[in-house]
């Protein structure tokens, strides 16, 4: 087996994440249910905005945020994810290879446009997303690029992209790619909205093609359609190698076979925007385990990415995660 070019190649939606700060009554007046995402139309959307404050626009998207991070750490990473030749499309791109990250998915010419998430922050740090998904869902199986996948560690897919069928298609080939080329597929839950919509395709998918899989306590407990998060973390241990499982401030815990980890949460001076939190733990774990570190450790380079993230408005680190990890002995 040929030696990796990339740690990771994450494979999701391109978003642009557009965050505004606004007051509970500002949900309620746009029968908003507060910490949750919804999808918006494109009309929707151009609403929403006109009725927000002032806001910030951050390239983002899931598994891209994730691609970032690890980036950040210092790992070689790679990114396939659709955009159209717009203005957010070339502000997804300069801001995705500037942070680092190999992207090179062709943008589309035609069709609607690059995708945005308005992301509405209450004051108590809680985020509400309104999300228009455009151009990222007809990522299709063309748009998946053999030599990339076959010549990354680690495959990393995120569960929201598994709503589009084209979409599901490219995951589908990506994932065989991968398998045949020796390497490993992970895969985050990304909502609990999400693991009801297409819960027996995930348990088939993880069951079948997934090493790792991603998730907190919500969508590891609607997976398996249980209230009980150790009876969870047992279903899953029989389902897959790995499973790291989130838990906010209770921290994480990881599960391989017989072994269990639990990582207690890194310490946030203060909670700005939870944007972006599981996302970059995925990052730090990946980093970790691309590197051979032990579970325990990977964890708390998640913890640590994740603590950082939520330490400010956005879901990509402004700071060296690998000289914050070098900073905090984890490194």
């Amino acid at each position: 087996m040929t030696k990796p070019t990339f740690d990771v190649l994450a494979i999701g939606n391109a978003i642009v994440d557009v965050f505004s700060r606004v007051e509970e009554t500002f949900l309620s007046r746009h029968n908003v249910t507060k910490g949750m995402m919804r999808l918006v139309s494109e009309k929707q959307s151009a609403q929403l905005f006109e009725d927000m404050g002032p806001s910030t626009q951050i390239s983002g998207g899931s598994g891209a945020n994730t691609a970032v991070g690890i980036a950040s750490f210092g790992g070689s990473v790679a990114f396939i994810g659709k955009v159209k030749a717009d203005r957010l499309g070339k502000v997804f791109t300069h801001d995705t290879q500037t942070a680092g990250v190999h992207f090179a998915t062709p943008h589309a010419s035609s069709g609607p446009a690059t995708a945005s998430s308005l992301i509405l922050i209450t004051p108590d740090g809680e985020r509400t997303m309104n999300t228009f998904l455009g151009a990222c869902i007809h990522l299709a199986p063309g748009d998946i690029d053999e030599a990339v996948v076959a010549a990354a560690q680690v495959i990393y897919l995120e569960g929201y992209l598994w709503d589009p069928p084209l979409a599901k298609e490219a995951f589908k080939k990506a994932a065989r790619i991968a398998r045949d080329a020796g390497r490993l597929v992970s895969i985050t839950l990304s909502d609990s909205f999400c693991v009801d919509r297409h819960r027996d395709s995930f348990l088939d998918l993880i069951r079948s093609d997934i090493d790792i899989v991603f998730a907190n306590e919500k969508e590891i407990k609607s997976l398996y359609q249980i209230d009980d998060f150790d009876e969870a973390l047992q279903r899953v241990r029989k389902d897959c190698s790995i499973a790291a499982l989130t838990r906010s401030e209770a921290g994480c815990v990881i599960v391989k076979g017989d072994e269990i980890h639990v990582v207690e949460a890194h310490p946030v001076a203060q909670v700005i925007d939870l944007t972006g939190a599981g996302d970059l733990f995925a990052s730090g774990f990946l980093y970790g385990f691309t590197r051979d570190l032990p579970l325990a450790q990977c964890a708390r380079l998640g913890a640590l990415a994740a603590a950082e993230v939520i330490s400010h408005v956005g879901a990509r680190p402004q700071i060296s995660l690998n000289a914050h990890a070098k900073a905090n002995g984890l490194l």
